[in-house]
């Protein structure tokens, strides 16, 4: 018997994300309850956070970031849960005010990424 095609593998995701190793936080608040997590990958369009607490697919969530490019609010929608590990995020809304700050904090992750070797 002879091993079946490999499917290739492809990603729905319109921004390429980065992993952020170096302790990116937000305090987030998802149906009533507040949390702080640790980042583990960031890109234009969402992110992933650590948690252990999962959120059902769809529920909306608000985010601030603790970074030190300053202030960083948005609005996102739980797209993917690994039970136990965390949740991906979708963002839904950035404030216009703070998407420089996010564009900052996103060249500072692929600055720190590229000197690790990283691509």
């Amino acid at each position: 018997m002879s091993p079946s095609p490999q499917t290739p593998s492809y990603s729905r995701r319109h921004t390429s994300r980065i992993e952020t190793l170096d302790g990116v936080w937000v305090y987030w608040r998802c149906n009533g309850v507040d949390d702080v997590s640790r980042v583990r990958d960031l890109g234009a369009g969402g992110l992933s956070i650590a948690t252990p607490g999962p959120r059902p697919v769809g529920m909306k969530a608000k985010l601030d970031f603790l970074v030190q490019e300053g202030q960083i609010r948005t609005e996102a929608v739980v797209r993917h849960i690994e039970p136990g590990n965390g949740l991906g995020l979708k963002f839904t809304a950035v404030a216009e005010q703070d998407w420089p700050h996010l564009a900052a904090l996103l060249t500072r992750l692929r600055n720190l990424s590229r000197s690790r070797g990283k691509p």
